[in-house]
C-alpha cells in the first residue's frame, strides 16, 4: 500500500484543529475570497465613498437635507478654538527688541570727539567765532549758534560738557527705540521685550511703551530727565539742544526674534479638545447648518477616512478568521464530502462579491434613516444558489459566515446582520422543498414575508417612528420577491456552468419520455425494464437512509445506456439465442466491460450532471465479471484477472453504492424461481456480503445499519412486484446471519 507523505501533517490537524490539513485548492479559494474584501476596507475606500455620499450636499448656510448622527464617539482636536487661543496668546507676546551697543559706542565716541575739539580750543583760548567754525566744520548743521555761543561764555562749560555726556550715556544706555510704522498692533500693546548682549551674556528684559524713548519725542524726554536732577539752570537750557545732535536710535524690533517667540509660545499652547458623543445629532434635518456644525461634519470626514494602521490590522485579522471559518466549515470532515474545484471557486466569488459589495451597498443606506444595509443587499440570492448548486449545508454555512464577513468589516451594523440572518435562514428553510423552476417563483414570496416579519421586529425594537413602517417593510417584501427571480435568471448557466445536479435538472432528467429513454426502450428493452426497476429500489432505499433519491433515481435510469450500442450480448435482451455462445470468454469480457466506458461517454455528450456520471462508471465498481472469467480459467492455464475486471472505481457516494446494491439484486432475483420474502431476505443478504468482501462498500460511507435498512426496503419493493406468487411473512423476524455467496449465484453477473 503506497504511504501518504503527508499524513503526518494530517494527523498533527487532527491532533490539535481536530479536521484534516485542508486541500491547497481549498485554502487558495477561501483566502483569495476576502482578500478583495480586505483590500477595500484597509484602503479606505469604501469609507470615503461613504463620507462623500454624506456630506457633498452639506453646506454651511444651507438647510440640512437629512440628519447625519454620530455612529461612534469622537474626540478631536477644535482647530477653530485652537486658532482662537493661540491669536489671543499671540496678542500677549510682547514685541522683542534688540539693543544695538555699536551704534550706542559710535554715539557716545561722536560726542567724545565734539568735547575734545571744545576742550583743545578752550585751552589755547581762541576766540567764539573760531570755535563755531571749527564745530560747524566737524558738526555741520547739528547745533544752533546761539547753543554754541552760550556753551563756550559759561564760566562753567567743562563741567557742561562732563553733565551732558553723563546725561548722554544714560539715556542711550535705557535705549531709543526704533518703532515700525504698522506690525506691533498684533503684539502686546502694553509693553516690549529687549534682548541687551554683552559678551556671551544675553539679557531680556520686559519694558512698558509708556517709558520708552523715541527719537520723535526726545526733546521732552530729555527736558523730563534734565529736570529731574541736580542741575544748574544754564545746564537745564542748554543741555537739550547740545546732547540732541548726538542721539540716534538704538533699539530695533527683530522679527525673526519676535517670530520665534511666538512659535515658541505655540508649541506651548494646549490644543483645544472637543468631543462628539455617540449617538449625537450633528445636524438635524430641516435646520440651518450652522459653521460648528460644519467643524463637526468635517472631523466625521477627517475621523472615518483616516487609515491607522491599528484598524487595517483589524480588518486583515477578521476577515482571515472568517476565511479560517469557511475552511473549517467546508473540510470534508465537517462538509461530509470533498468540494471540488468549481463548488468552491463558486463559493469564493460568492464571499468576495457579498463582503466587497456590502461595503459600497452601506453608503447608499446612509442616505436613508432606519433602512439597514442588508435590505438592499441580496443575501436570499447568495444563499439559495448554493442551496441548490451544492447542498443545503453548504448554504447554511455561507447564512451565517456571509453576514459575519460584512458585520466585522463594518459595513452591517446590528440590525443589517439580524436582518441578513433571518433573509438568508428563510431562504435556506424553503428551498429545501422547492421541485419545479416555478417553485422559485413562490420561495420569493415566503422570503418577502420572512423579510417583512423580521423587519418589522427591528423596527419596533429600534422605536422608528410609525411614518418609516410602510416604506421600510415595502423594501422588505420587494427584496424577497426580485431575489426570487433573479436565482431563476442565474441558476440555469450556472448549472451548465458547475454540470451539478440540481432537483430542477433531476426531475427534467427523470422523464421516461426523454429521447435517450426511448431509444433505451426501442433497441434494448429488457435494459430498459431492469433499469426501471433498478430505479424503483435506488429511490425507495434512497428514501430510507437519508440519501439523494432523486439522483439515485435518474442515476438508475441512465446507468446502463452504454448497452444500447450492443444490446444483443446482454440476457436481459435475449430471446432465444446466446451470441456469447460463439465468443470465448476473453471477448465475451470485454464487451460485458466496455458498456460501463461507452456509457461515460453518452452521458458526457449528453451533458449529463457530474454525479449522475460518477454512478454510470461506479455501478460495477471494480469488481470481477466471474462467469466468464471462471469459463477462461476452465480453457485456459493462465489468464490475468484485469482483463475480467470492471473499469470502474468503487462507489464514492451513498447513491452510487445503492445504484450498484439494487442492480446486482434486480438481476440477480430473476434467477429466483419461487422469490419468498424468506429467500429474498437472505439471498440479498449474501449479495450484499459479497460486495462487502470484495471490497466494492469501503468508500461509500454506508454503515451496516444503512445496508440493513436498504436490504428490508429492497425486499418492500419487489415483494411488492412479486406480490402475486410470493406470500409476505411478517417483517419483525431475526435477521439471518451473513452467509457466503453459493455457486449456484455466481453467474449472475451474466445477467447485467
Amino acid at each position: 500500500m503506497k504511504k501518504d507523505p503527508d499524513s503526518p501533517k494530517k494527523d498533527i490537524f487532527l491532533k490539535f484543529f481536530g479536521f484534516s490539513k485542508p486541500r491547497k485548492e481549498t485554502l487558495i479559494a477561501f483566502l483569495g475570497a476576502f482578500a478583495l474584501p480586505a483590500f477595500v476596507v484597509c484602503s479606505g475606500i469604501g469609507e470615503r465613498s461613504l463620507v462623500e455620499s454624506r456630506l457633498h450636499d452639506f453646506e454651511a448656510g444651507r438647510v440640512a437635507p437629512r440628519d447625519i448622527i454620530a455612529e461612534k464617539t469622537m474626540y478631536y482636536t477644535d482647530e477653530e478654538a485652537t486658532k482662537r487661543k493661540i491669536e489671543d496668546a499671540e496678542r500677549g507676546v510682547p514685541a522683542v527688541f534688540r539693543y544695538s551697543r555699536e551704534d550706542t559706542a559710535l554715539m557716545l565716541s561722536s560726542y567724545g570727539r565734539f568735547v575734545d575739539i571744545s576742550t583743545d580750543i578752550f585751552l589755547r583760548g581762541d576766540a567764539a567765532g573760531a570755535y563755531q567754525e571749527a564745530v560747524r566744520r566737524e558738526y555741520p548743521g547739528a547745533f544752533a549758534p546761539e547753543t554754541l555761543n552760550a556753551l563756550f561764555r559759561d564760566p562753567l562749560r567743562e563741567k557742561l560738557l562732563e553733565d551732558g555726556g553723563a546725561v548722554l550715556a544714560h539715556i542711550l544706555e535705557r535705549g531709543i527705540f526704533a518703532l515700525p510704522r504698522t506690525g506691533l498692533e498684533l503684539y502686546n500693546a502694553a509693553e516690549a521685550e529687549v534682548i541687551y548682549e554683552n559678551n556671551d551674556e544675553v539679557i531680556r528684559e520686559r519694558v512698558r511703551y509708556d517709558n520708552i524713548a523715541t527719537a520723535a519725542a526726545i526733546t521732552e524726554q530729555l527736558a523730563a530727565l534734565i529736570a529731574g536732577g541736580s542741575y544748574t539752570s544754564a545746564f537745564v537750557s542748554m543741555a537739550p539742544e547740545l546732547i540732541k545732535p548726538f542721539i540716534a536710535e538704538n533699539v530695533f524690533f527683530s522679527a525673526g526674534d519676535t517670530a520665534e517667540k511666538i512659535n515658541e509660545l505655540r508649541s506651548l499652547v494646549e490644543p483645544v479638545s472637543a468631543v462628539i458623543e455617540k449617538g449625537e445629532h450633528i445636524v438635524r434635518e430641516g435646520f440651518i447648518i450652522s459653521a460648528q456644525d460644519m467643524v463637526k461634519l468635517n472631523v466625521l470626514d477627517t475621523v472615518m477616512m483616516k487609515n491607522n494602521l491599528g484598524r487595517s490590522i483589524g480588518y486583515f485579522i477578521a476577515l482571515a478568521a472568517v476565511a479560517c471559518l469557511c475552511v473549517f466549515f467546508f473540510c470534508p470532515r465537517n462538509f461530509g464530502r470533498q468540494l471540488n474545484v468549481s463548488e468552491l471557486y463558486l463559493i469564493a466569488i460568492l464571499a468576495a462579491a457579498y463582503s466587497t459589495g456590502a461595503v459600497f451597498i452601506a453608503v447608499a443606506a446612509v442616505q436613508f434613516p432606519y433602512h439597514p444595509a442588508s435590505l438592499f443587499f441580496p443575501t436570499a440570492l447568495a444563499v439559495m444558489l448554493p442551496a441548490i448548486l451544492i447542498g443545503t449545508h453548504a448554504a447554511l454555512a455561507l447564512t451565517m459566515l456571509l453576514p459575519l464577513a460584512a458585520f466585522v468589516t463594518g459595513s452591517f451594523d446590528g440590525q443589517a446582520f439580524v436582518f441578513a440572518l433571518a433573509s438568508g435562514f428563510s431562504a435556506v428553510f424553503i428551498i429545501q422543498g422547492v421541485e419545479r423552476r416555478m417553485d422559485l417563483f413562490k420561495a420569493g414570496f415566503f422570503i418577502a414575508a420572512a423579510n417583512t416579519v423580521a423587519m418589522t421586529a427591528l423596527l419596533l425594537a429600534g422605536q422608528a417612528p410609525l411614518l418609516e413602517f410602510p416604506g421600510i417593510l415595502l423594501w422588505a417584501a420587494l427584496n424577497g420577491l426580485i431575489q426570487g427571480m433573479l436565482v431563476m435568471g442565474f441558476l440555469p448557466p450556472l448549472e451548465q456552468l458547475l454540470n451539478t445536479a440540481t432537483v430542477f435538472r433531476l426531475i427534467e432528467l427523470s422523464d421516461l419520455n426523454s429521447p435517450v429513454l426511448k431509444r433505451l426502450l426501442t433497441v434494448a428493452p429488457g435494459t430498459y425494464s431492469h433499469s426501471v426497476m433498478v430505479a424503483n429500489l435506488a429511490e425507495s432505499a434512497c428514501q430510507d437512509i437519508g440519501a439523494n433519491a432523486l439522483l439515485a433515481r435518474v442515476g438508475a435510469y441512465y446507468h446502463d445506456i452504454g448497452k444500447m450500442d450492443q444490446s444483443d450480448y446482454f440476457i436481459e435482451n435475449q430471446a432465444a439465442y446466446n451470441k456469447h455462445v460463439e465468443l470465448a470468454p476473453r471477448l465475451s469480457a470485454t464487451v460485458i466491460r466496455s458498456h460501463v466506458k461507452i456509457g461515460v461517454e453518452k452521458a458526457r455528450s449528453m451533458a449529463l450532471p457530474r454525479e449522475v456520471i460518477d454512478i454510470i462508471r461506479e455501478h460495477h465498481g471494480n469488481s470481477v465479471i466471474s462467469w466468464f472469467y471462471n469459463e477462461a480459467l476452465k480453457r485456459e492455464s493462465q489468464v490475468n484477472i484485469e482483463d475480467f475486471t470492471y473499469p470502474g472505481n468503487p462507489p464514492r457516494s451513498r447513491e452510487s453504492a445503492v445504484v450498484m446494491l439494487a442492480d446486482i439484486v434486480e438481476a440477480a432475483v430473476r434467477t429466483l424461481k419461487k422469490p419468498t420474502v424468506t429467500r429474498l431476505e437472505k439471498f440479498i443478504q449474501e449479495l450484499f456480503m459479497s460486495k462487502l468482501e470484495n471490497d466494492q462498500l469501503s468508500q461509500s460511507d454506508l454503515t451496516f445499519r444503512d445496508l440493513e435498512t436498504i436490504k428490508m426496503a429492497f425486499i418492500r419493493v419487489l415483494a411488492g412486484h412479486y406480490h402475486s406468487r410470493i406470500e409476505y411473512p411478517k417483517l419483525n423476524k431475526e435477521v439471518p446471519l451473513p452467509g457466503v455467496v453459493s455457486r449456484s449465484h455466481a453467474g449472475t453477473e451474466r445477467s447485467t
